[in-house]
């Protein structure tokens, strides 16, 4: 850092001030303490997350949204409302709506709701894929196709040897030949074994799980 003006006699100040710098090492929020020294007035906000980046590269991201609140605000760090009905509104029979997962996220409950909602409950077919349920999958799918119903086949990311399967239903698919009401619902975490068309072609969502109080009590 010498080699910065802004930094000139950084590495000298911190050899005399180890003590002083361990207990910044050691905070649960460093990011939130003052630097010791003449460190915390002499720099800026970014140039404070250059120093918590070189000793508590671990609390960089959550500095990285402290700074963009304070910039730009808090609405920017914020995850988008999960909306299923305008995701839904976007897709077609041939197009499939994919859920990214989290962890700790299940959309399974908000998608039973919605199929209530848009009176499809008693056509909603759900399957959660692993080994050896392939087959019973792409029945599933072929009813659907012809008898216009909501098939979800859950974790794709545990079925990766049917996956290439799959891809090549969804690429049959033909709009003159299917039930208009027929959609395709899938989920899965993030897997480099996720067929790329399928993500490509199809409606992609995330729901993030509630982070703090407010989050989980507009959750609820």
């Amino acid at each position: 850092m010498g080699a910065i003006p802004k930094f000139e006699g950084f590495v000298e100040d911190f050899a005399a001030r180890v003590d002083e710098w361990r207990m910044y090492f050691d905070a649960a929020e460093p990011q939130k303490r003052e630097l010791p020294g003449e460190w915390h007035a002499k720099l800026n906000t970014l140039q404070k997350m250059c120093i918590l980046r070189c000793l508590r590269p671990d609390m960089v991201s959550v500095s990285i949204q402290d700074y963009v609140t304070e910039f730009l605000g808090g609405r920017f760090i914020l995850p988008p409302p999960f909306d299923l009905p305008l995701s839904f509104a976007t897709a077609s029979s041939t197009t499939p709506l994919v859920f990214v997962l989290s962890v700790g996220t299940d959309p399974m409950q908000a998608l039973l709701q919605f199929a209530e909602l848009k009176k499809m409950r008693k056509k909603f077919h759900s399957l959660s894929l692993g080994q050896g349920q392939g087959p019973r999958a792409e029945a599933l799918i072929t009813n659907g196709v012809e008898a216009g119903e909501w098939v979800f086949l859950q974790n794709c990311h545990l079925c990766i040897s049917w996956m290439s399967e799959l891809e090549r239903l969804i690429e049959d698919f033909n709009p003159e030949s299917m039930h208009n009401n027929f959609r395709l619902w899938l989920s899965s975490m993030p897997s480099s074994h996720f067929p790329v068309s399928i993500l490509q072609n199809g409606v992609k969502m995330t729901n993030e799980p509630p982070k703090g109080l407010r989050a989980n009590l507009n959750n609820t």
